[in-house]
């Protein structure tokens, strides 16, 4: 997830002081990923320190008021127009600890998978249940919050296959019958 853009993109609306951009992330995305303020203070030091935004005022709270650059108005366009790169992948960590349980001895990986399918069904009923408290026509942050539940269960589903294809594919290597 990129932070750096993402306060761009808000910035690129008109001013704001960085707990105005926590707050504004964090209902865009249905406060789906809670973002650190201290995160936010570091990256808008990055920003201006690379020129693409800039501090415009102090407030009496001491809060400082930031802006977005022609430059920076130029790498948010930039962003917007381009896919996010799949190049390299996230690194999931359901998918280092099976790896690991695997070729690690006395590890029962049966038992791994086990403990993460239930976690992942765990979450894919906590995002279903999520998903009926929104409106049947939701707008603003209620459309954001439902199209970000929406990938978290799709994702929970394939981790869920995943994780029978893991099983059926350790059964069939303990058989001898591995393609």
């Amino acid at each position: 997830m990129s932070i750096r853009h993402s306060l761009l993109s808000l910035l690129a609306e008109g001013d704001r002081h960085g707990y105005q951009l926590r707050q504004e992330f964090e209902a865009r995305t249905g406060g789906t990923w809670p973002v650190n303020i201290g995160q936010v203070y570091t990256t808008l030091g990055r920003l201006c320190r690379d020129g693409l935004a800039e501090e415009v005022g102090k407030q009496d709270d001491g809060s400082v008021t930031y802006r977005i650059t022609p430059a920076g108005k130029a790498e948010v366009d930039t962003w917007w127009a381009g896919p996010v790169a799949r190049t390299a992948p996230d690194r999931d960590e359901t998918s280092i600890k099976v790896a690991l349980a695997v070729s690690s001895p006395g590890v029962d990986v049966l038992d791994v998978l086990e403990a993460e399918r239930e976690e992942t069904l765990r979450a894919l009923q906590a995002y279903t249940r999520a998903k009926t408290r929104i409106p049947d026509h939701p707008t603003g942050g209620e459309l954001a919050r439902l199209l970000v539940l929406d990938q978290q269960i799709f994702t929970a589903e394939a981790q869920a296959r995943w994780l029978d294809h893991c099983e059926q594919r350790l059964a069939a290597t303990t058989q001898g019958s591995a393609r």
